[in-house]
């Protein structure tokens, strides 16, 4: 069924939305397969964003831990993350469209920066949804969207993070519909959201599976990568869904697995609807849904993408959890080791191989997405340790 991954999936939106989900799919149906269209996003991507990025071998932790440790740098994309991949796709498709107004929603700030540039570079106003929360722990950003012609909207409501963001975002949409494209930040929403923000960053994975065959003459035996919503462990798996590749997600294990106390939808949650779509979430027993806690504003989300769910209950991924105090030191160690400071959502990975590592053999070649460069955390995490 269109829009649907196994049960899961689907739009379960107002009637308002209907229209503007239906006139979404038909127009991206129909310019994905445009030959301008993708010419124009991959002149886009190549020249403005910086792909393609780097595969970067880790000698020194390699060495340390005992198997072949590669990076996909997409923390040297333009804007310092993996987001830029899907904005440039939506707002370029946003335009084609002919809307006159572009609002997103973020957590860690770094959707809200790429889609700040994308509406800069096409010429459309943004205005991006942050809760307070997010607002504070990652002030940089928020200076950043303001900086590249985007407004910024402070939430207040419930947990003031990305869940109370997402649905500021989605109520200015109901609202404003007609002129107005919401730039959803991972494959999480309504259907078409999951398979078009999932298209836009498999070339992650496609960029991936080409560069180990030309380094090594032959595929990685085991992919890696951060899960909060899931866009950039989608778009590094999919390309390779179908080979034998171990394929690992690694959740926000926060402070430990008592409720409202960590971000493990996947490892804890339940399926239910959330934010438009049939999906995992963590949520109570009367169905509430459950407040999350993060060390990492990227990750700090009670719900996930709907093929994650699937594939989740098929056994094809498998799905971890990593606790703050392991990130942070994940955070130190590739950067103490390799001279690479990676985003705190990128340290959860880091820290699932670090734990796991007699898992894998001294020829096992593993790939870790880096969705994100640490600048964002330099100093909340200085503070954290005790630096500032």
């Amino acid at each position: 069924m269109i829009g649907r991954f196994g049960p899961y999936g689907g739009s379960y939106v107002p009637e308002t939305l209907m229209y503007a989900l239906e006139e979404l799919e038909s127009a991206y149906s129909g310019l994905s397969s445009d030959e301008s269209f993708r010419k124009e996003l991959g002149d886009c991507l190549h020249s403005y964003a910086g792909r393609e990025t780097p595969l970067t071998f880790c000698r020194n932790v390699s060495d340390d831990l005992g198997c072949r440790v590669y990076l996909k740098r997409e923390d040297l994309m333009h804007g310092g993350a993996h987001k830029m991949n899907n904005t440039l796709g939506q707002v370029l498709l946003a335009r084609r469209m002919g809307k006159r107004r572009i609002i997103a929603e973020t957590g860690a700030g770094q959707h809200g920066v790429a889609t700040a540039m994308a509406g800069a570079l096409f010429g459309l106003p943004v205005e991006v949804y942050m809760g307070e929360t997010d607002c504070e722990r990652q002030r940089l950003n928020v200076f950043r969207m303001e900086l590249l012609g985007a407004k910024v909207h402070p939430v207040s409501s419930g947990t003031r993070t990305l869940k109370d963001a997402t649905s500021e975002a989605m109520r200015d949409w109901v609202a404003t519909v007609g002129e107005t494209h919401y730039v959803i930040g991972s494959v999480v929403g309504p259907h078409p959201f999951p398979t078009m923000v999932r298209d836009f960053q498999s070339v992650i994975g496609r960029e991936t599976r080409r560069q180990v065959l030309d380094v090594e003459d032959r595929l990685p035996d085991a992919l890696i990568a951060c899960v909060g919503g899931g866009s950039n462990a989608i778009g590094l798996f999919y390309p390779m869904i179908n080979d034998d590749v171990t394929m690992i997600g690694v959740e926000a294990g926060g402070k430990g697995t008592a409720p409202g106390m960590h971000g493990a939808t996947l490892c804890l949650g339940t399926p239910g609807v959330l934010h438009g779509a049939m999906t995992y979430l963590l949520q109570d027993e009367h169905g509430m849904v459950s407040e999350t806690m993060s060390i990492s504003a990227g990750l700090d989300y009670p719900g996930v993408g709907p093929e994650h769910s699937m594939l989740r209950d098929e056994g094809r991924v498998e799905y971890a959890y990593a606790l703050d105090e392991d990130v942070l030191d994940a955070f130190s160690y590739l950067s103490r080791m390799e001279g690479i400071i990676p985003a705190l959502e990128s340290s959860h990975a880091i820290s699932y191989l670090i734990k796991n590592a007699d898992r894998f053999e001294r020829d096992d070649i593993v790939v870790i997405c880096l969705s994100g460069r640490g600048d964002k955390d330099v100093a909340p995490v200085a503070k954290m340790m005790g630096a500032v």
